[in-house]
């Protein structure tokens, strides 16, 4: 991967605190971004900047860092206010943290399948409160680490809870699906892209063994580069642009996801 320059560039990485969004953060700040990392809690997040510094010679200066648990909506919406009051001019956000779906059938406080919320509607809700700050200049943009696995899934309109039928593997791949679909919603410029199996916390739904983090991560930078051009909704198997799911780009699917999205983020949007 080339090295360009992104010393003028504010990115907000979610889930930066372990894996691919780390390493993301870790190769932003080196090409001179300021990276505003994304912690579960404070301390995740201080401890994440602090490692930075220490290990990577990351510049302090460069890092902000911001908290949310996003299985509590309430905090998802206090952490979009305090960037776009500290980061009014918000460059990227890139949309990583992510878990895999429990065991058994887990709802949120707010109601929601636990990994329908953490890896779709904190990110719909996120994205859409830092509106105001994400630049729409040419190079603004949202870059969603989704998952091939999306291509298995189907969103539940009728039970998006899945109270009905639970399986752990359907639920993470719904969150990953509706993901992809978001990119192509026309209120942001946004692409998804699929890092890559890597070494990471969700390896066991991939396979064995995977890529260190640090090469998915390279795949999520580049897509952060202002020179790099992309198409709204595109989506990205590693580097190359491939065709996602059908159902990821049908504009009566974008629609009816937005309509489901609002309806669940509700008070807080």
């Amino acid at each position: 991967m080339s090295v360009f320059d992104l010393s003028s560039r504010t990115v907000l990485v979610t889930g930066a605190t372990s894996g691919i969004g780390y390493e993301t953060s870790r190769l932003l700040a080196e090409r001179g971004a300021t990276v505003l990392v994304h912690g579960r809690t404070a301390e995740e997040a201080q401890a994440a900047t602090d490692k930075l510094v220490a290990t990577a010679g990351v510049n302090a200066a460069q890092l902000c860092g911001f908290a949310a648990d996003f299985t509590r909506l309430e905090e998802v919406e206090a952490m979009a206010r305090r960037v776009v009051a500290e980061h009014p001019h918000l460059d990227v956000v890139v949309s990583n943290a992510g878990m895999a779906a429990p065991e058994r059938h887990t709802l949120t406080a707010d109601g929601n399948e636990i990994a329908f919320q953490v890896n779709f509607l904190a990110h719909y809700l996120l994205t859409c409160l830092l509106e105001p700050a994400l630049t729409s200049e040419p190079g603004g943009r949202v870059v969603n680490v989704s998952s091939s696995l999306h291509r298995t899934a189907s969103i539940q309109w009728s039970d998006p809870q899945r109270a009905r039928r639970y399986s752990r593997l359907a639920a993470y791949a719904q969150s990953q699906l509706a993901l992809t679909v978001f990119a192509a919603d026309p209120r942001v410029t946004a692409v998804s892209v699929h890092p890559g199996i890597c070494d990471t916390d969700l390896l066991p739904l991939y396979a064995n063994s995977g890529e260190p983090a640090a090469e998915g991560a390279a795949h999520v930078v580049r897509l952060c580069d202002p020179a790099v051009e992309i198409v709204n909704g595109a989506y990205y198997d590693r580097d190359q642009r491939t065709e996602p799911a059908p159902a990821a780009t049908e504009d009566r699917t974008v629609k009816r996801l937005t309509k489901l999205a609002d309806q669940l983020v509700g008070q807080h949007a």
